[in-house]
């Protein structure tokens, strides 16, 4: 950076929006471009947005998206952004649910809405009871195919 903060663009450093998320590390075989493609596909409103952002042309990123490379890496970055965003709603997840109890009995809340959150506090509890379950199963498959494995 020069003096007062200005970012200067470089052939090899494209200006990106301030929104666009660096990513360093990815293990990614592609150019700088593509990177910044993929980081501002994820934050850009739209495909247009993202290529603009970037500093290609539309068709060039929609190329790059039917390149395999290119597909698996904006999907692995996908898959990331969503993972992060799950384990936010995890660690918030006790806050969420006192809210939650309390609206249920908060005679003020209306009944359609107390039902509602009645229903899906219901919901995750048993997907949660079933996970656990597939979970603890997966586990003791694992074990006998070990077991298996040493008695050959």
């Amino acid at each position: 950076m020069s003096g007062g903060g200005v970012r200067r663009c470089t052939p090899d450093a494209p200006q990106m929006h301030p929104k666009v998320p660096k990513m360093k590390g990815h293990g990614s075989k592609l150019g700088r471009k593509k990177e910044a493609a993929i980081a501002a596909l994820l934050t850009a409103k739209s495909q247009a947005e993202a290529a603009r952002v970037v500093g290609i042309d539309l068709g060039t990123l929609k190329r790059w998206l039917r390149l395999p490379e290119f597909e698996a890496e904006y999907l692995q970055a996908r898959r990331d952004a969503v993972s992060q965003a799950n384990a936010r709603v995890q660690q918030n997840s006790g806050a969420a649910a006192s809210v939650a109890l309390m609206l249920m009995a908060d005679s003020k809340t209306p009944p359609t809405v107390r039902a509602h959150l009645s229903l899906g506090l219901m919901d995750r509890a048993n997907k949660s009871l079933e996970q656990e379950d597939i979970l603890v199963r997966l586990a003791a498959l694992e074990r006998a195919a070990e077991e298996t494995k040493k008695t050959r």
